[in-house]
């Protein structure tokens, strides 16, 4: 497996610290608002990662944090007079409302700023000691230029970094710094402003800081991935870089990866907040079937922009139609499938599955992932056509579909037998049982269970119900 490195420009084979374990980091939200599409990209990209390293075997710790404290945040507070802590908690809510009907499993850990705020403050007080931060009226400042590896991550000379560097800062904070190219690490409270007590004063932790701590505090020193949107490369992780690598003397993360922006329009332009040109994802679900959000959204590689517009959207709905009715209907067709001498269509399903995890393999891409897919559901049409199908055959390629399908965050809703269907198989089951054919006879009993149909053998017959 390769994995496209943003630190080194290249793709590089995939080795964990930890044989069959990953540990990855992936940059999550500020709860001052629903999540929009954009957002969303972020959290579906990697969620489809998780779940091909899932597929391929790995143990995958992931953590995503939430900034439930920050300029944003304290400013929607004081407009709607709700205070910082109800606010954010129903935004994280709502977050996990949106994420969920998105089938982006839940993070392994979701750790929130204002819960780790005793580790930001040790972790602070750690660099000073070290003689790279600075104390100055209350805010402690990260001294850059000491870091002689900064601008790395984003290939940039240092001397052409100075504007991210204020991200998030005020011009008053700015000003206090030693060198503009210095970043906060604490910010000194204002008045009447949710604040925490420290060495340095009442304060609150700067943006990049956070996600130091919550990376080496819920994962280790050193991680697998570290993930987030291409916009975060500069300036936020490259700080990250420079304060977790100072603080613990060792390489931050192995591998860094960036997804691409959404963008809206014939005219492409980023989707943002600040350009107010976004649809919530909690808009969306209210007018599209959310299965149908997730394949658009994870069907495109994930360094890739993607181009949000109605028409792309009822392009995914109609594809994604069309493999769910290939399932379906050879799904259908088991019920009165039985055993045939063939392994032609096995082999061709086979070598499918084969190129769609070559794909995944290199560097998750998606797109000719899909490939396979389409032609696993051609297949399958084909396969469910014919006057007599192997049941093992046809159990195997659902069986496997469902799993490929999956890994890109899709559930295929099943479709539930009518009674006259049920006494169809368990006519056929029992007839098969007549034969001695019980092989065939546990296939049909397993394949109604898995439905929610069980089985009750009786002296007056075979009974059934459901699950």
């Amino acid at each position: 497996m390769q994995i496209y490195n943003t630190l080194t420009n290249r793709k590089e084979d995939f080795k964990p610290i930890h044989k069959g374990k990953v540990m990855m980091y992936v940059c999550g939200p500020t709860v001052y608002n629903y999540i929009h599409i954009g957002n969303a990209r972020s959290a579906v990209a990697f969620d489809t990662v998780r779940r091909y390293l899932e597929y391929r075997g790995y143990e995958v710790t992931y953590v995503s944090n939430f900034t439930d404290v920050d300029d944003k945040i304290i400013k929607a507070s004081n407009e709607t007079n709700v205070e910082v802590h109800e606010l954010t908690d129903n935004f994280i809510n709502a977050f996990y409302e949106d994420t969920d009907a998105l089938n982006i499993k839940r993070a392994t850990y979701n750790p929130k700023v204002t819960e780790n705020m005793e580790d930001i403050i040790n972790f602070v007080t750690d660099l000073i000691n070290k003689g790279y931060a600075y104390v100055v009226d209350g805010n402690v400042f990260y001294k850059t230029r000491k870091f002689k590896n900064y601008g790395e991550l984003s290939g940039q000379s240092i001397n052409d970094l100075e504007q991210g560097a204020s991200e998030r800062i005020t011009s008053e904070e700015q000003a206090k710094k030693a060198d503009p190219l210095d970043f906060v690490l604490w910010k000194k409270a204002k008045p009447n402003e949710i604040s925490w007590d420290s060495p340095w004063g009442k304060g609150r932790p700067g943006w990049h800081i956070e996600c130091s701590v919550m990376a080496t505090k819920y994962l280790a020193d050193t991680i697998d991935i570290h993930a987030g949107g291409i916009d975060l490369e500069f300036p936020h992780h490259e700080n990250e870089i420079a304060q977790s690598e100072t603080k613990t003397d060792q390489k931050f993360a192995n591998y860094w990866m960036h997804n691409g922006f959404v963008t809206i329009g014939k005219e492409n332009e980023k989707m943002s907040k600040s350009l107010g040109n976004f649809i919530t994802v909690h808009d969306l679900l209210k007018k599209v079937d959310p299965q149908v959000i997730r394949f658009f959204m994870s069907t495109t590689h994930y360094r890739r922009p993607i181009q949000y517009t109605e028409e792309n959207l009822a392009d995914a709905k109609t594809n994604l139609e069309k493999l769910i009715t290939a399932y379906r209907n050879l799904d259908y067709r088991l019920n009165d499938a039985g055993k045939v001498e063939s392994s032609e269509e096995k082999k061709a399903f086979e070598k499918l599955i084969n190129q769609y995890v070559e794909a995944m393999d290199d560097d998750f891409n998606v797109q000719n992932a899909m490939s396979s897919l389409y032609e696993m559901a051609k297949l399958m049409n084909i396969y469910a056509q014919k006057d007599q199908i192997d049941h093992e055959v046809g159990q195997f390629m659902v069986n496997e579909f469902e799993k490929l399908i999956g890994v890109i965050g899709i559930k295929i809703p099943k479709k539930e037998l009518l009674d006259s269907e049920i006494e169809a198989m368990i006519e056929k089951r029992n007839q098969a049982r007549a034969d001695k054919n019980y092989e065939l006879s546990d296939e049909i009993r397993d394949s109604l269970k898995q439905q929610g149909i069980i089985l009750e053998d009786t002296a007056q017959g075979t009974r059934w119900r459901r699950d």
